[in-house]
Formats: C-alpha cells, structure tokens, sequence
C-alpha cells in the first residue's frame, strides 16, 4: 500500500463509521446497551483511524484540487464546505459523547449524543461523497 491508496482506505473508514453509527442507534433504539456500547467503540476507533490516515496522507500529498467543471462543481463546495466545518466538530462531540456513556452519565449522555450522532453521521456519509467526487469523478454526475 502506498501513500495515494489512503483516499480509498478514507472513504472505506468513514462508510464503516457511518454504517457502525446507524447500527449503534438502533441497538440503542431496541435497549441493546452492550451491543450499542461496542458499535459506538467501534465507530470511534474507525473515525480516529480515518484521521490519522487524512493526516498522513494531507501531510504528503497536500491539497487536492477539484479540477471538474459545471453544475458538479458548486454542488461539491457546497458538500465540502459543510463536511469541514462539522468535522472540526466531531472528535470534541464523540469524545465527550463516548466519555459520558462510559462513566454511567446517561442523562448528559443523551443530551449531547441527540447532537453528536447526526453531526458525525452526517461527517461519515458526506467524507464518502467527497472521495467519490474528487478522486472517482466518472461515477457522479
């Protein structure tokens, strides 16, 4: 593996999140507590994992333009643009979410979980749409 697969492994970090993300709320949702508590683990390790592979791979490689023309073009700014900003959000967000289930806190738990899971949920389906965008510019639009 090189450094110019790790788009690829990104993309695949944040679908897994995504996916683990909706699998945890609806363990929740059904008062599967342990099987909630490990999607919710899980989807954390997967989200830190993807930014230790952005790091690395930004850190190398640096910017990547969008080099695409048309409609595309504005409807990719606007996604990027929302995915950065809410994913400064998202490890201050999970890591007081995750800390406040693991210390039995629920009723603060649940207050800020209402907040973190579309904010990361969304950060997870819209890192995917980005990659699509930029580096498989034949699949959309």
């Amino acid at each position: 593996m090189t450094v110019h697969d790790l788009p690829a492994v990104n993309a695949s970090l944040n679908a897994l999140s995504g996916i683990l993300l909706v699998i945890g709320y609806t363990m929740i949702r059904g008062r599967r507590i342990a099987a909630h508590r490990r999607c919710m683990i899980a989807a954390f390790v997967t989200s830190s994992l993807f930014l230790v592979c952005y790091v690395i791979y930004h850190a190398q490689v640096g910017s990547v333009r969008f080099t695409r023309e048309g409609l595309v073009r504005p409807v990719y700014y606007t996604i990027l643009i929302t995915h950065v900003t809410l994913a400064a959000a998202v490890p201050p967000l999970a890591m007081l979410t995750l800390s406040r289930g693991l210390k039995a806190r629920y009723p603060q738990h649940v207050r800020i979980a209402r907040w973190t899971l579309p904010i990361w949920l969304y950060v997870s389906v819209t890192g995917v749409l980005v990659y699509v965008l930029l580096y498989q510019p034949t699949w959309l639009l």
